[in-house]
């Protein structure tokens, strides 16, 4: 599969979200917003039904002059346990993980034959290299970034993980709805990623906006579609996957 730039795929229609006057800090609101997914070269209708899974996060951005600045609330004091991206039927589960910055995720392996989990993009690198069924690695995601997630030797499987300095975020449901809550009113960046903006695409797409009584909506965002395979990549080694070989151990169900 292949990607476009996203000044090309991805366009945001924000409702709402002009500067205002100065609100309390200390209100709060919950912050709803629609995900459409728009066709090849943002030309198609926009699609319904099932949507593949966005995240939107919201990071503060200090007050000028009368405008209200946004009081983020603190991370939790210790990172959530038993965050674990699984390896199982040749896939991740589950597909995008939203973690804080400082998690440690574990790497379970609950197939029956190897797998090699790396990540060379935006984000946390790493490379767990081989591991047999039954055994585990753990990576911490000390950063906030993006992380394509792989195996060297399953090119069909895939994963994100997004790494965040702010508990303020949302993932799409099927439908597309977002809903965050207990968002104090203020000025801050939006930032939003799609499946279909793909690795080369790692930055996420940012627009500042104010909330305040009366703006408590993100509109519609429109994102790409996601086509085709998913994440279409390179191995580890930055050349294309080769063909299985049958008799290979690596490839082999282990006993």
């Amino acid at each position: 599969m292949s990607h476009r730039p996203i000044s090309i795929w991805v366009a945001i229609l924000l409702a709402g979200a002009a500067a205002l006057p100065a609100q309390s800090p200390t209100q709060t609101m919950t912050v709803r917003g629609r995900v459409e997914i728009i066709g090849e070269g943002g030309k198609g209708k926009a699609r319904h039904g099932t949507i593949l899974g966005t995240v939107v996060w919201l990071t503060p951005i200090p007050g000028a002059g009368g405008e209200a600045t946004a009081a983020t609330p603190s991370l939790p004091s210790s990172a959530p346990a038993n965050l674990r991206l699984v390896q199982k039927n040749k896939s991740f589960e589950p597909h995008i993980l939203v973690v804080p910055a400082g998690t440690m995720v574990e790497f379970p392996n609950r197939d029956p034959f190897f797998h090699n989990v790396f990540s060379l993009f935006e984000g946390k690198r790493f490379d767990l290299g081989l591991y047999e069924a039954g055994t585990s690695r753990m990576v911490r995601f000390d950063r906030p970034g993006i992380s394509y997630i792989f195996c060297n030797i399953h090119p069909e499987m895939s994963a994100v993980v997004i790494t965040l300095a702010t508990p303020l975020y949302a993932i799409s449901n099927k439908d597309g709805q977002l809903n965050l809550a207990g968002v104090p009113y203020g000025r801050y960046m939006l930032h939003v990623w799609s499946e279909g903006m793909g690795p080369e695409n790692a930055q996420p797409l940012t627009r500042e906006i104010t909330l305040a009584e009366g703006a408590s909506s993100l509109g519609v965002i429109k994102v790409p579609e996601a086509t085709g395979q998913r994440m279409a990549h390179k191995n580890k080694y930055g050349r294309d996957y080769e063909e299985p070989i049958p008799n290979n151990s690596v490839y082999r169900e282990q006993r």
